[in-house]
This record gives structure tokens, C-alpha cells and sequence, in this order.
């Protein structure tokens, strides 16, 4: 099964959006302005298929994560706690 595309994102008066949120002068979110995520989602969309029904992960998320583990240097376990607790990952 194939990841699902994103839906377009709708402004809710009572719940802000997490861009809304966030410092844009983050090094983090100017960096994400500067990727071609294009590039991941049209190559790398057959590398993480889902077989149990539950849909793909998308390839965004999976080489946002291995760029921001590569970087940091950090392991598995601490890559996935860092990204539930920081909201720039």
C-alpha cells in the first residue's frame, strides 16, 4: 500500500497550526524551505511499503529522519524520542 498524500491544511480558530507555532528563523525550518522533497517522495516512494493494511510512511518523514539522526548522531530509540518531544523535527 502506498503512502497517502498529505490533505491540504485548513485554518481551525481554535487550534493554532504547528507552523503557526514555531520560530521560522529556526535553522530547522529554513532548511525545510530549501529541500526538493519532490525528490524523496518520486524516488524513494517503493523503498517503504506497507504490507499490514496500515499505509506507508512517507518518504518525506523517513529521509527527514535519517538527515536529522545523521546530523545529531544519535540512535534509533533517541531519534524517534527526540522527534515525539521536539515539535522542529
Amino acid at each position: 500500500m502506498k503512502h497517502r498524500t498529505r490533505p491540504p491544511e485548513q485554518d481551525d480558530l481554535l487550534r493554532p497550526r504547528l507552523a503557526d507555532m514555531t520560530d521560522q528563523r529556526h535553522e530547522l525550518v529554513k532548511l525545510t524551505g530549501l529541500i526538493d522533497w519532490e525528490v524523496f517522495e518520486r524516488e524513494w516512494a517503493g523503498f517503504f511499503p506497507s504490507a499490514t493494511g496500515r499505509p506507508a510512511t512517507p518518504p518525506r518523514l523517513v529521509a527527514a529522519l535519517l538527515y536529522l539522526q545523521h546530523a545529531y548522531r544519535m540512535s534509533d530509540e533517541a531519534m524517534v524520542a527526540s522527534w515525539v518531544e521536539n515539535p522542529y523535527y
